[in-house]
């Protein structure tokens, strides 16, 4: 039986989301056991070039958000982007999570051949929805979770692949 859009899609953006909440609340925790300041640890880089922690949840949640509201033909929500703290990330990822739950298969479903316009700030990217999902959206939300997972290890944060993945 061949996977469906949906399948590819939403449901895998919930378990991670849930997976990356999970580790929020390690990372919060840790800050808190070792006295650190939370703030230091969410503005935190892996190299001064890349985007700081808080960012890279950002712009997961939004990649989440958009790609299934996308497939299914409905305009995201936008977010304000002034999460700080492991306490706001958390409550993105959470409402991430909700709007996610809302959608059902039938409206992605069917998608693979939908045009699905980016809008950049050097103008639009077009995609077919199978394209989309499996070109853009999937590999760019897995990059920015590895990345805030990464600069989370990097700090010492003791998370593991298992924290990662989840239970399967």
């Amino acid at each position: 039986m061949p996977i469906s859009m949906y399948q590819a899609s939403v449901p895998r953006f919930i378990h991670m989301l849930g997976n990356l909440n999970a580790i929020l609340a390690k990372a919060q925790a840790h800050a808190q056991a070792k006295k650190l300041d939370e703030l230091a640890l969410t503005g935190f880089r892996l190299y001064p070039d890349m985007l700081p922690f808080t960012r890279q949840i950002m712009i997961a949640t939004d990649t989440a958000k958009g790609c299934a509201a996308r497939l299914a033909g409905v305009t995201p929500p936008v977010y304000e982007d002034t999460e700080k703290t492991f306490d706001e990330l958390q409550a993105r990822v959470t409402k991430t999570i909700a709007y996610l739950q809302t959608f059902t298969p039938e409206q992605i479903d069917g998608s693979e051949e939908k045009e699905v316009t980016l809008k950049r700030r050097d103008g639009e990217e077009r995609y077919q929805g199978l394209h989309y999902l499996q070109w853009h959206a999937i590999p760019n939300f897995y990059f920015h979770v590895s990345t805030a997972y990464a600069i989370l290890r990097h700090n010492g944060v003791e998370i593991g692949k298992r924290d990662f993945l989840g239970n399967a």
